[in-house]
């Protein structure tokens, strides 16, 4: 396989304004979490990225798209009041995200359709920031019990947006409804609302652009107290912007300012406790944790402050404030913060024009590492036409069609010049970005939509145009197809069907016909809707919230090689199959009926309206007994495992079957958010007997540690070998699905030695939601770490760590060590792994697997060289030979199970140039050993450092 790595296709990742979680954080909650817990992430371009943590996995779910001109300036989420249910239950209620940017409007996004709902607006001027109401607690009444809220109190939670005039609105989210309720104006200066937050849930905080802050209450909208910061720093403004406000738990008021200081407040008479100089520049956000004893300051200095409460002396009862530490994150300026914690969860997000969001521990801050996500799309924004080796590319409302020529074939061959070209550009019209776009696999049609709408272009060369430019046609569509728009779409390999994902999820089918090679094709106008299954829906708890129908968002669909099964996958971890039925078994199924009328078949006589016969094909459930299982996790890409080249062949050369008329290859392979592989009979609904003999419990722990998430795959057939490529945002995988992984078993429990206490009780506890737990060496390095070093002599030659903060040996009620205990899901694990191991001594299962070489010879990693030609960089010729011995030293040994790497960054997806195998005619497959090493793929890297970003208000100071 030769790999093209290219640097040339353009997405620049846009600035991140804002940040927002779910729930509030809280130290009591226990566990991970709410299971519906989201963290919103706002861009300059009005994308909005839902994103779901799941405890350090952080999946990128959806991107809910903007459009031209439009920014996301501020975010916040609410939760309707809980609801009575049947037999004194709660209805959890629903959680709702608000967003602003730019404009005097409020608006409300619907999370199942990824498009706005409703705006507020009003005659107050440009909103700059917004803040949620805290959420209604029970009060405890002296008899000990929660007391229910008064009659007519609202126990939703409302909107403080403040305004460029001086004013904070109240808007009102009371009956699922977002209405104005209260304007709130100091009589003096207008100055500009910077900041605002709760005090509790009647009194507002916000900070101006004159040097104060100011106290509203909400309930009769008059103006409590007025703060003032006094003058600015010689030599600059005389008023202070006050960037930034937060409460802590007991009420007191936190601020940041443009002099780069950090300020505290009393609760109760508002004066000023103390002030902390900590950055060099505007202090532009402060993140507090939920006990209230540590805060966290990003300026535009580039740096992050942690600041930690201690305790004065013995006279001395009051608390100071100390910075712990600051670092730089970030190359650009510290611009929002976004926190949550939990019993074990304790993370706090921060973003800025540099587009990367970091997650940083809070209260494991220096005990763990600080993880960075990824700026790119987790969903890839590429497709490519082999046969035509075009690679197509989208962001915002611009799509580019690049060809990519052919690399050199040995050093002697000419690698000057450019080896791609920019063959094509679309603009599309209108303010909406595009949300998803597609490439037929030869290179014909190209079909591009937005949430309003849909449109599809015929591609095709220019006459007489030695340089291969496209010609780009717009085709006629209904406009019962363009106006909806769509939220994902698809084209069949076989160019012949068109897949729309409607925003709300609905899945279509359209035929597309071509008349003959050198004709613009035709859209068909009938519509085939594909009916999914129904399932119940999953119980949360009254806190917890529901997302409603956000989870049953379709995120993956695959058609497969023949383009007769189609599937679909969305976030709640179901999987939808549907079969192209042909208009000859459709006769033959009703002449068998005729003839059994006891027979067990539900199907309706006649033409269904909703599945009617198109160009002689319908499409009908895939699983006619039972859909395949809910998984545990969301899908995050299904694909089709083609049939190799051996099968092909024998299919060819047989006497009962040819290629046209051979049954489809049914097997769907699932990748889920928690990296599980799972292979699929899309028409059983039943596991394949590869999956049951390879649980998840033997995939490689490499694999299963790697926290960034899968991004797409590819396939690599050959006679000897089906491999399966996985890519992330920064590696890449190879599986030998013909060999099973290695099984190795786990035991439940085990013993430990005194050696392994102390290590153990740094890995026994899992990380707290962002990167792993230090080694002492390294968390030694912080200020307050919790190791000491003591040393004996007078020139501490001998010198010994000490951990102060050692976690003890777990003992029992006798005193003696217990023993490790796994939780359910590695109990779950371990018992798949004892099926598996059972099916890979059936006597009938082996029979039908391929022989595995002998697991003393297999390496657990590493790929032999014949299989993987080296690197291209697109202009660079291949490496020289190793020597004769070396290459037959690999010749001799077996092939490896997989392979990896963690050489490509920023990788914004991987596409296939040329095709494997020519599946046109069965003379090409007798000849598939001539294209034997010619598949190649391009690796599309777009590293930050290439990537255009704003000037820096402060340069580095090292």
């Amino acid at each position: 396989m030769d790999i093209h790595r290219c640097r040339f296709i353009p997405y620049n990742p846009q600035a991140i304004n804002s940040l927002a979680f779910s729930h509030p954080p809280s130290s009591r909650i226990p566990g991970g979490g709410a299971p519906t817990l989201r963290l919103a992430i706002g861009r300059a371009n009005g994308d909005i990225e839902i994103w779901n943590p799941m405890r350090g996995a952080w999946f990128q779910e959806t991107i809910l798209r903007g459009g031209k001109d439009r920014s996301i300036e501020g975010l916040a989420w609410t939760m309707d009041p809980a609801e009575d249910g049947p037999e004194g239950t709660k209805l959890p209620g629903r959680l709702r995200l608000f967003s602003i940017g730019y404009s005097s409007a409020v608006t409300e996004w619907d999370l199942g359709q990824g498009r706005a709902m409703r705006h507020s607006a009003g005659n107050y001027g440009e909103i700059w920031c917004l803040a949620p109401q805290p959420q209604w607690q029970p009060t405890q009444g002296k008899d000990g019990k929660w007391l229910p809220p008064a009659e007519g109190e609202f126990t939703g939670q409302n909107l403080a947006a403040g305004c460029a005039d001086g004013s904070i609105v109240i808007l009102s989210t009371a009956d699922g409804d977002l209405k104005y309720q209260r304007l709130m104006r100091p009589s003096t200066k207008r100055a500009r609302v910077l900041s605002v937050t709760f005090q509790n849930r009647n009194t507002v905080v916000a900070g101006y652009a004159d040097s104060a802050i100011r106290l509203f209450d909400i309930r009769s909208g008059q103006l409590l107290r007025t703060i003032s910061l006094g003058k600015g720093p010689s030599g600059g403004p005389k008023e202070l912007l006050v960037w930034s406000v937060k409460c802590l738990p007991d009420g007191t008021i936190v601020s940041g300012d443009s002099a780069g200081e950090i300020r505290f407040w009393d609760a109760k008479n508002y004066s000023l406790i103390q002030r902390i100089q900590g950055h060099l520049a505007d202090t532009l956000d402060v993140a507090v944790s939920s006990a209230g004893d540590t805060v966290v300051s990003g300026g535009a200095d580039q740096r992050t402050v942690v600041y930690r409460k201690k305790e004065g002396d013995k006279n001395d009862k009051r608390s100071r404030w100390a910075e712990v530490m600051h670092r730089r994150y970030h190359t650009h300026d510290v611009k929002t913060f976004a926190v949550y914690e939990t019993k074990d969860i304790s993370i706090v997000v921060s973003g800025g024009p540099d587009a990367t969001p970091v997650v940083l521990p809070l209260r494991e801050f220096g005990k763990e590492h600080h993880r960075r996500l990824s700026s790119l799309p987790q969903c890839p924004q590429l497709a490519s036409s082999p046969s035509s080796r075009l690679v197509m590319s989208f962001w915002d409302r611009e799509v580019s069609i690049w060809r990519v020529l052919r690399g050199p074939t040995s050093e002697h061959d000419n690698i000057d010049g450019k080896r791609h070209r920019l063959v094509a550009k679309v603009l599309i019209q209108g303010e909406e970005n595009i949300t998803s776009a597609m490439l037929s696999p030869d290179g014909k049609i190209l079909a591009v939509a937005t949430i309003s709408e849909i449109k599809v272009f015929y591609v095709r060369r220019r006459k007489g145009d030695e340089r291969g430019t496209l010609r780009i046609q717009k085709l006629d569509l209904p406009p019962a197809v363009s106006n909806d728009g769509a939220r994902l779409v698809a084209i069949s390999p076989d160019t012949k069907w068109l897949c729309v994902i409607r925003p709300n999820s609905e899945i279509y089918l359209l035929r597309i016909m071509f008349e003959s090679a050198h004709e613009k094709p035709e859209i068909l106008p009938r519509l085939t809707k594909l009916k999914r299954s129904g399932r119940p829906t999953r119980f949360e708890k009254a806190s917890h919230g529901t997302l409603g129908e956000y989870e049953r968002t379709i995120r993956s669909v695959a058609f497969s090689e023949d383009s007769k099964i189609f599937a679909a996958g969305d976030l709640a971890g179901c999987v939808d199959t549907f079969v192209a039925e042909s208009a000859v078994d459709s006769v033959t199924k009703a002449f068998s009926k005729a003839e059994n009328p006891d027979s067990d078949d539900d199907e309706p006589d006649g033409e269904d309206p909703d599945c009617p016969f198109i160009d002689g094909y319908r499409w009908q459930p895939g699983t006619t007994e039972s859909p395949i299982p809910r998984l545990h996790s969301g899908v995050v890409l299904l694909s089709f495992r083609p049939k190799s080249p051996a099968e092909q062949k024998r299919l060819a050369n047989g006497t009962h079957h040819t290629l046209d008329d051979s049954p489809s290859d049914t097997r769907l392979m699932v990748v889920t958010s928690e990296h599980q592989i799972v292979e699929f009979d899309a028409l059983e609904g039943k596991m394949t007997d590869w999956s049951k003999r390879n649980p998840k419990a033997y995939l490689p722990p490499d694999f299963r540690d790697v926290k960034a998430r899968a991004m797409g795959c590819l396939w690599e057939l050959a006679e000897n070998r089906e491999r399966l490529w996985l890519y992330g945002s920064s590696w890449l995988w190879m599986f030998d699905l013909q060999q099973d992984f290695p099984s190795t078993t786990q035991s439940h429990k085990r013993k430990r030695s005194s050696v392994e206490d102390n290590e153990y009780a740094r890995k026994k506890k899992p990380n707290s939601g962002a990167g792993d737990r230090m080694s002492k060496n390294e968390s030694a390095l912080f200020i307050g770490s919790h190791a000491v070093r003591q040393t004996v002599g007078h020139d501490g030659s001998k010198s010994e760590r000490i951990a102060v903060d050692t976690h003890p040996k777990p003992t029992g009620e006798g005193g003696e060590e217990e023993e490790e205990e796994y939780d359910d899901e590695t109990v779950a694990e371990n018992h798949e792994a004892k099926i598996a191991q059972l099916r890979r001594h059936d006597p009938e299962t082996s029979k039908r697997q391929p022989k595995n070489p002998p697991s003393q010879l297999m390496e657990p990693n590493g790929l032999e060289s014949t299989s993987l030609t080296d690197d291209y960089d697109i202009v660079n010729s291949p490496k020289e030979d190793k020597g004769a011995a070396e290459a037959e030293a690999k010749e001799t040994s077996p092939p490896r199970r997989w392979w990896r790497t963690y050489k490509y960054r920023d990788i914004l997806g991987i596409v296939p140039l040329s095709p494997f195998s020519d599946n046109d005619g069965v003379e090409q497959l007798k000849n598939a050993d001539v294209n034997k090493g010619a598949f190649e793929v391009a690796v599309v890297e777009r590293p930050m450092w290439d990537v255009e970003l704003p000037g820096r208000y402060l340069r580095d100071y090292e």
